[in-house]
């Protein structure tokens, strides 16, 4: 018995033996790991808190006391910045050669991958609120989503760049460690889904590297198709990190969702054409149905879909209709520069002949089927805070100026209050037919109480024309030819953010209650009930569940909120038909006549054209007289750039004391050029010769206050 007992006595000895040895290099491990990675942190610390006062009191005392040594102050530097990862390298060579199939590459790009997609997470957080058109944070701090989006832009590379770096980390720890195919395709049910998020990522990689300038600007549509896959990517990055951790970033993209939905619901309807009409100058005039509850001012814009050009084509472009100049209906002016305007025009005009061949009113609603989303822009109307005004255009840039010319007139003609009193208008075009615009359009006439408070003054520049035409002065009057009505069985819709206040928040308010529930009601009696553990089904039944509140009681809402819509128009219904009658009668008159016809103008009137020259905007900026030194510039950078400024002899001051202004002798000063209308841009015309060769082709940009300088005068 205790033969057969020895051996198991030397086993046991020999085990305790081993235990430890073993327990020796496990410690040396543990020693070579802590030192590693406490070098490391220390230098990267250091370098990260460099610029702050302790980090440089310390670097100053290191290299203090190394003055005295052979290479000087550069002995203290090397130490702080150089010696901390050579001595991570040499503690590299330590540890590789003692533990040889130990390494800590995959430990380290694991924890570095966790970090950047965490981060990303983070940025993905704000991503989406920028885009949110009618979003109530976008108009809590009065920026237009089209200035908000290129927070969007600069989010949206950071955001994908820490992506991007996320994926690269797994991905070369799993090539090192041999099992790169089969980690990507692994769905895990408690952890993170590794093929969802390798569609993600490649989703969102395609949504980048389109959305980069170059590609951009080449081709757009490429651009915004491929957009749409923020879709894909939202949903596999949901299902790739679960409910817990997308909930970083859930209520960026909820907000998204109620705002998205609004616009859905919004481009639905179809919007009756009070009148289209296409004019000898090449631009097309459309005058579409509101309600009288829908709210917009002189600097907004809207977004127009025509479904037989396209339905998946949406294209901005600037009223041209003041709020003023009715309640039932808003318009806006086009120059047919591109494929899709000259489309719009070709079908107009093809049903104007028909009409006119056919001297009736037939049915036209199936030649032009259009829809509105919209509008979006400025709630303050800062056309208005000025007593002094400049607004430079070039060719159908000046659309948006004649909606804030006829705000003014309307609002210093029945007393409202209105800040400016001087106005000087700068156009130029290239052609004397463009000039038509300024009579085309249905201004309000200028009367003689009006001009004894309000000082207009409209310069033209005829550039490629040097002199008048023969038929100048005759043509202006058959500019006005009676358009077409087409009736699609809607005004537009109030459902945006800019609409009702009460129903946008209930719609809020609703939507939000909605998906918290669902989501409660999902996790007690199915998540809990049928144990339900897996991370991406977790996920994504939070997505659903924020899905099913904005649809289900959000989309009551609505619905409420459409059908008060339209039961109140049907009792303003006769009101509306009155309006539009009084509008139309009204287009088609030429001029005022009667016995007001002596003591009003039109803007034509008030225009002053000069041929074969451009403006000097250093001579037309210093004419206007102003009773302080310094003006308040406020620069629209649609097509003329800031250079146009500077090279005419205005410099910028910079400083907080002086860039605020004092009450009266202020101005503001607009810049728009002729900015392709449908996103294609448009040759920028310059104000001098020398300039030719800065020309360039820019996209379309709302009109509208980029921000605010105060300069002075040189």
């Amino acid at each position: 018995m205790a033969r057969e007992r020895e051996p198991l006595l030397q086993n046991g000895n020999a085990a305790a033996t081993k235990g430890s040895h073993a327990l020796m290099p496990s410690l040396a491990r543990s020693v070579l790991k802590f030192l590693l990675w406490a070098v490391f942190l220390t230098w990267a610390a250091g370098i990260f808190f460099y610029p702050t006062k302790p980090a440089q009191a310390v670097l100053g005392q290191l290299t203090g006391g190394t003055k005295q040594s052979v290479i000087g102050t550069t002995d203290g530097v090397f130490l702080a910045f150089s010696a901390p990862i050579l001595i991570v390298a040499a503690l590299a060579y330590v540890y590789i050669s003692a533990f040889p199939g130990d390494h800590l590459d995959e430990l380290i790009l694991s924890v570095m991958g966790i970090r950047f997609g965490i981060v990303g997470l983070f940025c993905m957080s704000f991503l989406f609120l920028p885009v949110s058109r009618g979003s109530v944070l976008l108009r809590l701090i009065d920026i237009p989503f089209e200035h908000a989006t290129r927070y969007h832009v600069w989010l949206g590379h950071l955001t994908m760049a820490l992506f991007t770096l996320h994926g690269l980390c797994y991905v070369i720890s799993w090539s090192f460690a041999g099992r790169l195919i089969e980690e990507m395709i692994r769905w895990k049910e408690i952890g993170v889904a590794n093929l969802a998020g390798v569609i993600s990522l490649a989703a969102g990689l395609l949504m980048w590297m389109t959305s980069l300038h170059p590609v951009r600007q080449r081709f757009f549509e490429l651009f915004f198709y491929t957009h749409q896959l923020y879709v894909v990517f939202v949903v596999f990055l949901v299902l790739h990190v679960g409910d817990s951790v997308f909930s970083i970033a859930a209520g960026s993209v909820f907000l998204f969702m109620l705002d998205r939905f609004l616009r859905f619901w919004q481009s639905r309807a179809k919007v009756d054409i009070v009148s289209a009409t296409c004019r000898p100058c090449g631009t097309m005039e459309l005058v579409f149905s509101k309600p009288a509850s829908l709210r917009y001012n002189a600097l907004s814009f809207i977004f127009v879909q025509v479904r037989e050009l396209s339905f998946l084509q949406w294209h901005p472009f600037s009223v041209s209709s003041s709020p003023m100049d009715g309640r039932y209906h808003i318009s806006i002016v086009i120059k047919a520069l591109g494929t899709w305007t000259d489309k719009l025009k070709s079908i107009i005009t093809d049903v104007e002949e028909k009409k006119t061949r056919s001297d009736c009113d037939s049915d036209q609603s199936q030649h032009i089927t259009a829809s509105i989303e919209g509008p979006y822009g400025h709630e303050s109307p800062y056309h208005l805070m000025y007593e002094n005004l400049i607004l430079v255009a070039g060719g159908i840039g000046i659309s948006p100026f004649l909606a804030i010319l006829s705000d003014i007139i309307h609002r210093v003609e029945q007393g409202m209050p209105c800040e400016p009193r001087n106005v000087l208008v700068l156009w130029s075009v290239k052609k004397s037919t463009e000039l038509s615009l300024l009579s085309a359009v249905d201004a309000q006439p200028i009367s003689s109480s009006v001009s004894d408070k309000l000082h207009l003054n409209i310069q033209a520049f005829v550039t490629q024309e040097i002199e008048p035409p023969l038929e100048d002065g005759i043509v202006e009057g058959d500019q006005k030819i009676p358009g077409i009505f087409v009736k699609n069985g809607a005004a537009m819709s109030g459902l945006v953010g800019t609409g009702d206040n009460f129903w946008a928040a209930m719609y809020f308010v609703a939507s939000t209650l909605g998906a918290v529930l669902a989501y409660a009601l999902v996790q007690v009696y199915y998540v809990k009930r049928f144990n339900v553990h897996a991370w991406w089904h977790l996920g994504l039944l939070l997505l659903l569940c924020m899905v099913a509140g904005v649809a289900l009681p959000g989309g009551l809402v609505v619905l409420l909120w459409h059908l008060s819509e339209k039961r109140r128009m049907q009792n303003d219904r006769w009101e509306a038909d009155a309006g539009a009658s009084l509008d139309g009668a009204e287009r088609t008159r030429n001029g005022v006549g009667g016995a007001d016809a002596a003591s009003t103008a039109s803007l034509a009137d008030l225009q002053t054209t000069r041929y074969g020259c451009r403006p000097k905007f250093q001579g037309n900026l210093l004419s206007l007289k102003l009773s302080s030194a310094c003006v308040d510039v406020s620069r629209l950078t649609s097509s003329l750039d800031s250079c146009i400024l500077r090279r005419s002899g205005i410099r910028g001051v910079c400083g907080a004391d002086r860039g605020r202004s004092g009450g009266r002798g202020r101005a503001g000063v607009r810049a728009v050029g002729a900015a392709d209308q449908c996103g294609q841009g448009v040759q920028v015309t310059e104000p001098s010769p020398r300039w030719r060769e800065e020309r360039r082709r820019v996209p379309f940009q709302q009109p509208q206050l980029r921000f605010l300088r105060r300069f002075c005068p040189t």
